[in-house]
């Protein structure tokens, strides 16, 4: 079945497989950012797609296939090409996964979260993500492009009241993720108020993203190393866990004791202070000649913020890369 792929390596989830739930681009957004170019099904009506027990079969036989061959899987993830919440039958999906064993993930844009059906739905999801891109009215609709119905105030108390009753259960993962687009959502104002914001949903993980293939949209342009720095800061000082999330799979969680691969781990995830470097340096025996190695080849550059220099993944030459 077609709507069933991978296990592919994920930063988040480690081996996840895949449910496609609904046909392609039905959405509720039409991101000027979307990797999968504009929405065709602008919609908000939560209605039937696929049989959610034809789903769990796929998902049961695809399991029974990994285990023959002694493959390991972290998560079954709900992640179609548009909105996961839109499925009417999404509950009755995620009950019949719940029955194989694996941890259940589900990546939304958050848009039906006032509804309780949808809030109840994700309540037996293991770990959830949630997008947060804005938090003033008008940047919200020049970055999401939100259906003509949706009203942002109604999102936002969704998402706090859903995180509120989610997180009741200590094993229950929640993330926010939001995309930084240049010269729309990267203004110091706007990061404050959602750093503000995402602070009172209280994430297990917030992710800071940029865009990192072409957009559905041609202008759009990714926020630059200094306004990710600075979103960075700023959700730093108010969340207790921030990470980028920049496309970076291969090497993020590895931790070598090898300041090359240690260098271009960490910091594809997050900023590192000078400070911080000198100190990584120094526990394995190694000078200051590595991180201008790495410099020179542009694989990670420097930016000074608040007058301490941040050494960071050169975001602008993987954009680069997957422009080819």
């Amino acid at each position: 079945m077609s709507e069933i792929f991978g296990p592919v390596p994920s930063r988040r989830l480690g081996q996840s497989l895949g449910v496609n739930n609904i046909p392609p681009k039905h959405c509720t957004y039409a991101c000027v950012y979307c990797q999968l170019g504009k929405a065709l099904h602008f919609t908000v009506k939560r209605q039937e797609f696929y049989s959610p027990y034809a789903l769990a079969s796929a998902v049961q036989h695809r399991l029974e296939t990994l285990r023959e061959s002694n493959q390991g899987l972290d998560y079954i993830t709900i992640v179609p090409d548009g909105e996961p919440t839109l499925d009417i039958n999404l509950h009755t999906l995620i009950r019949e996964l719940k029955k194989m064993g694996v941890p259940i993930a589900i990546i939304s844009n958050g848009s039906l979260i006032w509804q309780e059906e949808v809030q109840q739905a994700l309540m037996d999801v293991d770990w959830v993500s949630l997008k947060v891109d804005a938090v003033t009215d008008d940047v919200w609709r020049r970055v999401d492009r939100p259906h003509g119905s949706l009203v942002h105030k109604d999102i936002l108390e969704g998402m706090q009241q859903f995180s509120k009753n989610y997180l009741e259960n200590k094993h229950h993962k929640l993330m926010t993720e939001s995309m930084l687009i240049e010269d729309v959502n990267n203004h110091e104002g706007e990061i404050q108020r959602m750093a503000d914001f995402i602070a009172t949903l209280h994430p297990t993980v917030s992710y800071i993203s940029i865009p990192t293939r072409p957009p559905a949209e041609s202008w759009v342009r990714a926020a630059g190393e200094e306004s990710i720095v600075q979103a960075y800061s700023i959700y730093q000082s108010k969340i207790p866990h921030v990470e980028y999330l920049v496309g970076y799979e291969g090497n993020a969680f590895s931790n070598s004791g090898h300041s090359r691969e240690d260098l271009l781990s960490i910091t594809a995830v997050h900023p590192m202070r000078e400070d911080a470097v000198q100190e990584l340096l120094a526990r394995n025996g190694d000078d200051f000649s590595v991180v201008e190695g790495l410099v020179n080849e542009h694989l990670i550059t420097n930016i000074s913020y608040n007058g301490l220099r941040y050494f960071l993944r050169n975001f602008s030459r993987h954009r680069e890369s997957n422009e080819h």
